[in-house]
């Protein structure tokens, strides 16, 4: 029987394995009632994968609003139909670039850059991922573009057709598609060989657990490795209320804050240190709730 487990738990996502088949083989280990995954990992990238039970799944749209890291290996000298070792390859060329050449060409990709997603990305058409229709043979429209951040790209490694990045990114940042596009930068055509998730807003992939040792816990065990709902938003400043002001929030009105900061979400608590939800200042320096969270 399923039960209100709230919390979040960060899982080291295998290979082989989709988004959503994970989430709901941890589901059914917690034996939780309700849960949701943070923004989508191809079948065959790996690593961080935060999944959010109970309440936690509130807090679920504002880790997909948050940055993101790789680590990835692009194969150069082929071009494939999907952008990664899974498709045909379309285009070939000889690999003949330096160390030098790649750090010139990354440097081009920093900052905000225009992206075509692939039809073979999970962007939804008619309420289906477009891969799936894709990998059917079927004709899809092709994504409209989008404006995405690198921050950063740091060459690791390149060793013959074998080219290694660490990646710091925002949300919605295609790899499979930067890898296509770097390789037509560098003139030998390139696509995703490897895929790693390393960090999601606050979250780090050295904290995850394996599906593998998941199985293997008791349930106790399972509910201990479960984070607490406001872990995944500590980047908004901490607010405490009085007992007055906690109870009026959590009826959904607005109250008075003295000094609240302005122009971002805070994360508000009562006097107790119980978090009761998201709020953001109003002008009049009020504090009005954004998503309340009802946690026992």
């Amino acid at each position: 029987m399923s039960e209100a487990v709230n919390g979040i738990l960060l899982l080291d996502k295998p290979r082989g394995l989709t988004s959503n088949a994970a989430l709901q083989k941890a589901k059914k280990l917690l034996k939780a009632r309700k849960a949701g995954h943070t923004g989508s990992l191809d079948p065959m990238a790996t690593g961080l994968l935060p999944l959010c039970f109970g309440e936690g799944t509130k807090a679920s749209k504002f880790l997909l609003e948050a940055d993101k890291r790789y680590w990835t290996t692009l194969k150069l000298g082929q071009e494939t139909t999907t952008g990664d070792a899974e498709g045909e390859v379309c285009e070939q060329a000889a690999v003949e670039v330096t160390e030098d050449r790649v750090r010139e060409v990354l440097e081009g990709f920093l900052g905000e850059i225009e992206q075509v997603p692939s039809i073979y990305s999970a962007i939804k058409q008619g309420g289906e991922p477009l891969y799936k229709k894709a990998r059917r043979g079927e004709e899809v429209d092709k994504p409209k573009s989008r404006q995405v951040r690198i921050y950063g790209l740091e060459l690791l490694r390149l060793e013959g057709d074998r080219l290694e990045l660490d990646i710091r990114c925002s949300k919605g940042t295609y790899i499979r598609t930067l890898a296509t596009d770097m390789g037509r930068a560098l003139g030998c055509f390139a696509h995703l060989a490897e895929l790693r998730r390393t960090e999601s807003g606050p979250f780090r992939v050295e904290d995850a657990v394996t599906m593998e040792t998941l199985e293997g816990d008791s349930m106790a065990e399972r509910r201990q490795r479960m984070l607490p709902v406001d872990s995944a938003l500590v980047a908004f400043p901490a607010v405490e209320l009085g007992e007055t002001a906690a109870y009026y929030l959590m009826q959904g009105q607005p109250v008075m804050v003295p000094k609240a900061p302005e122009g971002q979400f805070l994360r508000l608590y009562d006097d107790e240190g119980r978090f009761l939800g998201v709020g953001a200042t109003l002008p009049d320096g009020r504090v009005t709730p954004k998503r309340l969270f009802h946690l026992s």
